[in-house]
């Protein structure tokens, strides 16, 4: 897929006359900054994409996307959103997007698998980027956005096992949490068996769930056994849904099951003025 810069450049020479170009302009969507983390002990770059149409100073809740640099999913999911909002399906959102240092380093959790750990120098440290999420970049934004207090967090294969890690280890870091084809094999499949024993022993109401997996056979199978083993421990105290999507496939099914997502989790009220 060419980047949207250069589509855009390829338009403006294409319309433009031999003896006149035209005027380029910066085509901006959002703001872009950074943060020093003393917990990673990094510079991480932070993409933010406020909904246009909103009165000065109005509160908006915030969609936290891992793989969200402009180069991985922060345009998609934007796009999503603004669209979704323009239409009246989907409530107003701030989207934070995290851009990717060391991806397979801060998406996964420790390991007993030799093969789990030859997929990159360094693999298991998910601990410190939630604590990264939790104590600096959280912080920050709701120092920099007007932000309610409702936080979701949204990723894909193994941005999504850090969803279901953080659902299951830290429920009350977000509000909701959207996985999509999750990463679920990581560690001998260890969250399959341990979700339901992870339910029964915590107490009171916890976040909303949302899980979309596709017809990839090996992650279709895990995500249902989750499923299972959530739902067999929970109960009705947890939110939560599984979409199956059989004929997409794991490259394929990110967009399509983040619209869905965010359909079924942030509805606009009946009556509001966006859904009218």
């Amino acid at each position: 897929m060419r980047p949207l810069h250069a589509v855009l450049a390829g338009l403006m020479m294409g319309a433009a006359s031999p003896d006149r170009a035209l005027a380029q302009e910066p085509l901006a969507i959002g703001s872009t900054f950074t943060v020093q983390s003393a917990v990673l002990g990094e510079l991480r770059r932070i993409n933010v994409y406020t909904p246009p149409g909103a009165p000065p100073g109005t509160r908006l809740p915030v969609l936290y996307l891992l793989d969200g640099g402009i180069a991985e999913d922060f345009l998609h999911i934007a796009g999503l959103v603004q669209v979704s909002v323009g239409n009246g399906t989907m409530r107003p959102f701030i989207v934070v997007g995290i851009e990717n240092t060391q991806r397979r380093r801060d998406l996964t959790g420790p390991t007993a698998s030799a093969r789990d750990s030859a997929i990159a120098p360094r693999v298991g440290e998910s601990a410190a980027f939630r604590a990264f999420l939790r104590t600096e970049l959280i912080p920050e934004i709701e120092r920099r956005v007007p932000a309610t207090g409702e936080r979701a967090i949204i990723g894909e294969s193994l941005a999504g096992l850090f969803v279901v890690e953080t659902f299951l280890l830290e429920p009350s870091a977000f509000s909701t949490y959207i996985a999509v084809d999750p990463s679920l094999w990581w560690n001998d499949n260890g969250f399959v068996a341990e979700s339901g024993r992870v339910m029964r022993t915590r107490p009171g109401s916890i976040a909303t769930l949302y899980i979309a997996h596709s017809g990839e056979p090996g992650i279709a199978t895990l995500a249902r056994e989750f499923a299972d083993s959530l739902g067999a421990g929970a109960g009705p105290r947890v939110r939560w849904r599984l979409d199956a999507m059989p004929t997409e496939g794991h490259a394929t099914i990110f967009h399509p099951a983040a619209l869905r997502a965010v359909r079924w989790l942030f509805p606009v009220p009946p009556g509001s003025p966006a859904g009218q």
